[in-house]
């Protein structure tokens, strides 16, 4: 499956932001997807994951309750909805696809396939 991110901008503290991953083929719903970021210099961190039918949904604490991730299968498209957003949010996000949800979601090597990457700037 190939992914391509958009979505990502320049936005204020506390503005909001969708990201997009359209993905190609017709096996989309098959594979969990997620969200990772990356700073410069820094190792891709876990955002926020949902399996195949979006049953199962798991946040890294810090988007709690500000970031939803949601997908919609008919239009082979994961989303990422960002409000309340903060200066720390600030990096390049890319999503990521994955056959079965396994107990290590949060790592970015479990992922087979990965989108391009968005920037997301938050000003303070």
């Amino acid at each position: 499956v190939q992914l391509q991110a958009s979505g990502g901008g320049l936005v204020q503290t506390g503005g909001s932001l969708r990201l997009s991953c359209a993905a190609s083929g017709r096996t989309f719903w098959r594979y969990a997807m997620a969200w990772f970021r990356q700073a410069p210099g820094k190792e891709r961190e876990f955002v926020a994951a949902i399996s195949w039918g979006g049953g199962s949904i798991y946040y890294r604490d810090s988007v709690k309750g500000r970031f939803t991730i949601f997908r919609d299968n008919a239009k082979n498209t994961l989303y990422l909805q960002m409000n309340s957003l903060k200066p720390e949010d600030t990096d390049v996000y890319y999503c990521a696809a994955v056959l079965g949800l396994s107990s290590g979601y949060r790592e970015a090597r479990i992922y087979n396939y990965w989108g391009q990457g968005t920037l997301v700037t938050v000003s303070s």
